[in-house]
C-alpha cells in the first residue's frame, strides 16, 4: 500500500453526508483531467465500465458504491481488452486514486445479499474515491481546458508571426533592401524547426517570443530603408528646387501676366508644402472634358492617357518645359497634368498659360492652392450650371 493510497481512503472516510454527484459527469471530468490523472484510453475504457455495473446515474453517499463485476463481464463492457490490460488498467485506476480495492478474504469479487435483497456485504471496486474527488476532478478539467485554450492562442499567434517573418524576409530580398537578411533567414529556420518538436505549451511559448522579436527586427530594419530613403529624396528635392531657381531665366518662352511682368524673379522656397489631394480620373475628365482631344486616340481612360495629354496640351498653349516640370515637381505630376486640363478649359479667361500656371505652383509651395476649388467649378460649368469668370 502507498501513502497515495492511504490519502484516498482518507479522503472517501470524509464524504460530506448526502453527497451526490453524477457518475457520467464524473466520469466525463476525469476523461478531460486524464493527462494530469496520467491516465490513457485503457483505463478510461475500462472506468467507464466499472460505471456501467453501478446501478444508479448518481453517486450517492448513503449508497452501496462497491461494483463486483468479474474479470469476464469487465473484459465484454471494456472493448473486448486483454485479460493482463484489464489488470493493469486497474492497477493504473487505484493508483490515480480515482478507485479502492474492497476485497474479501479469498480475494474473490462478490455480494452477500441480506432476506429482503438489499446488499449487506460486496467486495470488489469501491467507486467512493470518484464520489470524494468529484469537485477536485470538475476542477482539474476546468484547469485542462483552460490550458487548451492557452495553447490554442498561442498556436494561432505562432502561426501569424512565423508567416509574416517569412512574407517580409522574402519581400526584402526581393527587393533588394539592405539588411543581414542570411542571419535573419537562419534564425527563423532555427525556430520553424523547433516547432516540429514544440509540445508543452513552454517550449511553444518560447518560440513565439524569438518569433515576435524576429518580426519586430525586421520591421525596424525595413523602417529604417525607408526613412533613409525618403530623406534623401527629400533632400535631392529640396537640391533641385534651389538650383532651378538659382539658374532659371525670367525670360520665359510665354509672356508673362500683369501682375508677373516687371518683378524681379525669386528663388522658390525650400519648404515642401503638403501634397496636393487627388481626384477620381473620371471626375477629372467630366470637369476638364476638351482634353480627351489631345490624348492617343482621343479618350483619356488612365492617368498615363491624361499625363500624355497635358505634355501636347502645354505646347499648344505655349507653356514652357521648364514651367511645367516645375509644377510636376511642386504638385506631382498626376496634379499638373490636372491643372493643366483645368488651364485648357480656362484659355478663353486667361491671358498667359505659362504665367497662370507658374502662379499655381508658387501657390501650391506655400501651401495656398488647391485644385479642389477649380475642380469644383469646372464640374458645375460643364455640368450646366452658372459660374463666374
Amino acid at each position: 500500500m502507498t501513502l497515495a493510497l492511504v490519502r484516498t481512503q482518507f479522503q472517501t472516510a470524509d464524504i460530506r453526508k448526502g453527497k451526490v454527484a453524477d457518475k457520467w459527469k464524473v466520469y466525463r471530468d476525469a476523461c478531460e483531467a486524464r493527462a494530469l490523472l496520467g491516465l490513457r484510453d485503457r483505463a478510461l475504457a475500462v472506468l467507464n465500465a466499472l460505471l456501467s455495473f453501478y446501478p444508479e446515474t448518481d453517486l450517492s453517499e448513503d449508497a452501496n458504491l462497491v461494483v463486483f463485476p468479474s474479470n469476464a463481464q469487465l473484459v465484454a463492457r471494456a472493448n473486448g481488452i486483454a485479460g493482463t490490460t484489464l489488470r493493469e488498467n486497474l492497477a493504473v485506476l487505484v493508483g490515480a486514486g480515482l478507485i479502492n480495492r474492497n476485497d474479501s478474504p479469498n480475494g474473490k469479487r462478490y455480494v452477500r445479499r441480506g432476506k429482503d435483497g438489499e446488499v449487506e456485504t460486496a467486495y470488489g471496486f469501491s467507486l467512493a474515491p470518484l464520489l470524494a474527488r468529484a469537485e477536485e476532478l470538475a476542477l482539474m478539467a476546468q484547469r485542462v481546458a483552460k490550458e487548451a485554450r492557452r495553447f490554442k492562442v498561442v498556436k494561432e499567434r505562432t502561426t501569424i508571426a512565423r508567416r509574416d517573418v517569412r512574407k517580409l524576409i522574402t519581400a526584402a530580398v526581393e527587393d533588394g533592401a539592405p539588411g543581414d537578411w542570411a542571419t535573419m533567414e537562419t534564425i527563423y529556420i532555427g525556430a520553424v524547426a523547433r516547432l516540429r518538436t514544440a509540445k508543452s505549451i513552454e517550449a511553444l511559448e518560447s518560440i513565439l517570443d524569438e518569433l515576435e522579436l524576429l518580426r519586430e527586427g525586421v520591421l525596424s530594419v525595413l523602417e529604417s530603408n525607408i526613412f533613409s530613403q525618403k530623406t534623401a529624396t527629400n533632400d535631392n528635392e529640396i537640391r533641385q528646387h534651389i538650383q532651378n531657381s538659382n539658374t532659371e531665366s525670367i525670360n520665359e518662352f510665354e509672356p508673362s501676366s500683369e501682375k508677373e511682368q516687371g518683378e524681379k524673379p525669386m528663388l522658390k522656397s525650400d519648404r515642401l508644402a503638403e501634397p496636393l489631394k487627388s481626384f477620381p480620373i473620371g471626375l477629372v475628365m467630366r470637369a476638364c472634358p476638351e482634353i480627351a482631344a489631345y490624348a492617343p486616340g482621343g479618350q483619356v481612360q488612365s492617368w498615363r492617357d491624361l499625363m500624355s495629354a497635358a505634355v501636347v496640351v502645354r505646347s499648344t498653349l505655349g507653356v514652357s518645359a521648364s514651367a511645367y516640370q516645375d509644377a510636376c515637381e511642386a504638385m506631382g505630376a498626376e496634379n499638373a497634368a490636372v491643372a493643366m486640363a483645368a488651364i485648357l478649359e480656362r484659355a478663353g479667361h486667361i491671358n498667359s498659360a505659362g504665367g497662370y500656371l507658374r502662379d499655381l505652383t508658387s501657390r501650391t509651395r506655400r501651401g495656398e492652392f488647391s485644385l479642389g476649388p477649380m475642380i469644383m467649378a469646372l464640374l458645375k460649368v460643364n455640368s450646366g450650371g452658372a459660374i463666374s469668370a
